[in-house]
């Protein structure tokens, strides 16, 4: 960062550095000192911030702001308060804009365009307050339990529906239910959603979530491709048969429904190490797949699953179905 920073100019590049303002309560009081220590650590790697964003949940009065601005190098108009906000964390562009950090921005890179037109935000924070009416999205995942494991799935679903009047609330339900023979998520959903995971813990309870979907007529999302499998399944009149598997969690599945990519096939260590590249898939025409497309060819980013042009196996006959 600092090395493209000289060689690109002043002009070119903007350092915001954002940084914790704790309150001590003991105090009564906004403590300054984290934020100096640690804009000197980024000045010993050669990097000066141009813009202070204040983390905080009390007001950052004008005697912080200037202490700020004298020990840290910026202008005093360049500490921007960054308080808590009280409903959405979508108010926080319009807080970041009152404070004019928008316009700061453009001033530092040399820009000159007209004021932003922020009622269009303002019309979205509106619809995620005050929705007219809720949605609710049943989540199955391997560890509903922690708050954090699927955050950015719950985020997605609190975006998706910000153009429109309705507020989603994601209702958890767990892959366990593959414990417990006849179990099915919650009742009472408006569509399920079933997020990614690595390993063959916990599928079972998802397939079952991605049948329930199906026989009831529930709009489903699979980021896990595990409903193929189900649907293979239950066409077979075999549904506790795991021969219609993946060979990410079954090498030598009878009838594999998705294939694992070739390349991935040597790696044992998943995660990080896992293509994540755009990948060329034929689909079959007449699926609802190729429906939804339009198209008879299509680049989508996959994590395991290779799909061929060419059917090798009763299994990819049937490979549009998701």
């Amino acid at each position: 960062m600092r090395q493209f920073a000289l060689e690109n100019g002043p002009k070119d590049v903007v350092f915001i550095h954002v940084t914790l303002v704790p309150y001590l309560a003991a105090a009564g009081e906004l403590k300054t000192k984290p934020t100096q220590q640690s804009v000197a650590k980024l000045r010993e790697i050669g990097i000066q911030p141009d813009v202070l964003v204040c983390r905080c949940d009390h007001p950052l009065d004008t005697d912080l702001r200037d202490k700020l601005s004298l020990f840290c190098n910026v202008p005093v108009k360049a500490v921007i308060e960054c308080r808590d906000v009280a409903h959405s964390i979508y108010e926080m562009p319009l807080a970041l804009q009152k404070e004019g950090m928008d316009q700061l921005v453009l001033d530092l890179f040399g820009i000159s365009l007209p004021p932003a037109r922020k009622n269009i935000w303002v019309q979205i924070v509106r619809r995620l307050l005050t929705p007219r009416h809720e949605v609710t999205i049943g989540v199955v995942g391997k560890y509903i339990e922690l708050q954090d494991a699927y955050k950015s799935v719950y985020e997605s679903i609190t975006h998706a529906a910000s153009p429109t009047t309705a507020r989603s609330m994601s209702g958890a339900s767990t892959p366990r239910t593959s414990k417990r023979k006849g179990a099915r998520p919650a009742q009472g959903l408006d569509g399920i959603l079933v997020p990614g995971g690595f390993g063959d813990r916990g599928t079972e309870g998802k397939i079952a979530a991605a049948r329930y979907a199906r026989e009831q007529k529930i709009p489903y999302f699979g980021l896990l491709p595990r409903a193929p499998d189900r649907r293979d399944r239950d066409r077979a009149k075999r549904p506790e048969d795991p021969g219609a598997d993946s060979t990410e969690f079954d090498e030598q599945a009878a009838d594999p429904v998705i294939n694992m990519m070739e390349e991935q096939k040597k790696i044992t260590d998943k995660g990080a190490t896992m293509r994540l590249g755009t990948y060329e898939c034929a689909l079959t025409p007449g699926t609802l797949t190729a429906r939804a497309y339009g198209v008879p060819k299509i680049n989508e980013r996959h994590r395991t699953v290779s799909r061929s042009t060419t059917p090798t196996s009763s299994g990819w006959r049937r490979r549009g179905w998701w």
